[in-house]
């Protein structure tokens, strides 16, 4: 039997559906009961973490996070995850909120980027610049030997964020991308962390040279390897 893991989804819509849809594709299957059971709370209600971290402006997701992840323990969830690396800010609130195990996307980020380093010890960081200010990859990378490097311009990522979420065409959000990998590798850093499933969205947002590793195939993994454990 394999093990029920509940999405705190919405951050956005489409990120939420296409871990679903990785998850399906990375699941052998022979027919609909292989599959793995979730439960996702499709919530594009949650206040933005945007304008709560970046500008200060919105109002806190924190409870909005708890309330959800407790509804999800009473639809039955065995376990949770989040596709979002800017909300892991709050996960220790979803911590307290449930006893349930939290499958963590930026611990795994970390072991992922020590894997693949080879020597590097500079890990770029293709995400929200909220990332950056709050200091999520900074804290998970702290003793790792690891240190995160970011590129200069926030704006035009954190614009990107906005046209990939507004539905607008994604050619000049890849190019954003483009450019901001191209800088990370001639600062030093060849491993390249996707660490906003927005840019989950983007077909090959990293330069030729770059070796991206994508935060929501780890979400997968984890889902994966949580459901079909004994």
């Amino acid at each position: 039997m394999k093990r029920r893991v509940g999405i705190l989804g919405g951050m956005g819509p489409q990120a939420t559906v296409l871990l679903m849809q990785r998850l399906i594709d990375a699941t052998p299957a022979q027919d609909d009961a292989d599959h793995i059971p979730l439960i996702v709370d499709q919530n594009p209600q949650v206040p933005s973490r945007i304008r709560f971290l970046i500008e200060g402006t919105g109002e806190d997701p924190a409870p909005t996070l708890a309330a959800m992840a407790r509804r999800l323990q009473m639809a039955g969830a065995e376990a949770l995850a989040m596709p979002c690396n800017t909300a892991h800010h709050f996960a220790d609130t979803i911590r307290a909120a449930t006893p349930l195990p939290f499958l963590d996307m930026v611990a795994a980020s970390v072991t992922a980027a020590r894997t693949h380093a080879a020597g590097d010890t500079s890990i770029g960081i293709l995400g929200s610049p909220a990332l950056r200010r709050i200091g999520v990859f900074d804290r998970a990378f702290a003793g790792s030997g690891l240190s995160p490097l970011w590129p200069e311009d926030e704006a035009a990522l954190l614009a990107a964020i906005r046209q990939i979420k507004a539905g607008l065409p994604r050619d000049e959000a890849r190019a954003t991308l483009h450019r901001a990998s191209a800088e990370l590798l001639g600062r030093g850093a060849r491993v390249q962390l996707i660490a906003c499933t927005e840019f989950s969205l983007i077909a090959n947002p990293t330069v030729t040279g770059a070796l991206p590793v994508d935060t929501l195939d780890l979400l997968v993994g984890l889902i994966r390897g949580f459901a079909l454990s004994e």
